[in-house]
């Protein structure tokens, strides 16, 4: 006798599990988080680091869900989202909500181990994400401004879950990602412009092509840069960077407003597309400059 166990039945829910909670996007949350955790801290804690990851991506991926089964119809209608679990109706609905609710519940659980206040924020991040940014996108532009708040969090979030404080160093944190999420997003808002028409979203300021709309990429990108190097200082309490460090924080600055700058000449996809892939790079190489910084130069 012989037991058989429906290996691609598995599998293929493993692969709409990671596509509703978007795995990448989470795992490139995770990375803020952890790098705010690790600025933080003098002895890195593994089983509180194990409980921020966990429930940062929980976090993140409830968010995420609860997104796609809110947007299941309009997803249908963009090539990009089309195929997603929930509109191609490979995932049932409830399946997706079960899925969602676990999550938060599982994620706002392990930030409370942490701390209150880590809990407190995660919870703002959801309720943000779901119930003003997602609706918000059919109607108004500031939607990514509501947006860039949850999107802002996880940098600080590592921050607080680390000392159970918000401060000035966890607010500098959070200022450089929120301002960062403008120029991202919108250069997203624009090489996706007419996907995003199909879904009746409003993702650039203008809801155009215009611009206005790539004056205010480079003037949030002008903002992203100042925060960023604010730590060199020493107004930012315990945050600080060298100056070597700032240097190579400004000249990646400098890298991401020039993309935008020649977007503002050519206002291209193709250039929105490398903005779009600079800002992820200069987010990224940032928080590791701060970290490296912190625990080679501090």
């Amino acid at each position: 006798m012989s037991i058989s166990f429906d290996t691609t039945h598995t599998t293929n829910f493993i692969k709409d599990f990671a596509e509703l909670t978007k795995v990448k996007l989470s795992v490139y949350v995770l990375f803020s988080s952890i790098a705010g955790y690790l600025l933080a801290v003098d002895t890195i804690d593994f089983l509180d680091l194990f409980f921020l990851c966990v429930g940062g991506y929980a976090m993140v991926g409830a968010s995420n869900a609860f997104n796609q089964v809110i947007e299941r119809d309009l997803d249908k209608l963009m090539d990009r989202t089309k195929n997603r679990p929930v509109a191609s109706g490979r995932m049932p609905i409830n399946t997706a909500l079960t899925i969602a609710v676990a999550l938060t519940i599982l994620g706002i659980t392990l930030l409370y181990v942490l701390n209150a206040k880590s809990a407190m924020f995660g919870a703002i991040s959801i309720f943000l994400y779901t119930s003003v940014y997602t609706p918000l996108k059919t109607k108004t532009p500031l939607a990514v401004f509501v947006g860039a708040i949850p999107g802002a969090i996880p940098f600080m979030l590592g921050w607080v879950a680390a000392t159970g404080n918000f401060g000035i160093e966890a607010g500098t944190l959070f200022m450089i990602q929120f301002f960062w999420q403008f120029p991202h997003f919108w250069a997203i808002g624009w090489f996706l412009y007419d996907d995003y028409k199909k879904g009746g979203f409003y993702m650039l300021p203008t809801g155009k092509k215009d611009k206005i709309t790539v004056n205010q990429i480079i003037l949030y990108s002008i903002w992203t840069i100042v925060c960023s190097v604010l730590p060199v200082f020493g107004k930012t309490g315990t945050l600080h960077i060298t100056i070597y460090t700032a240097v190579i924080v400004l000249l990646l600055g400098v890298w991401m407003l020039q993309k935008g700058i020649v977007l503002s000449k050519t206002k291209t996809s193709e250039d929105a597309k490398k903005l779009m892939l600079v800002s992820v790079s200069y987010i990224s190489l940032i928080q590791i400059a701060y970290v490296v910084d912190k625990f080679i130069f501090n």
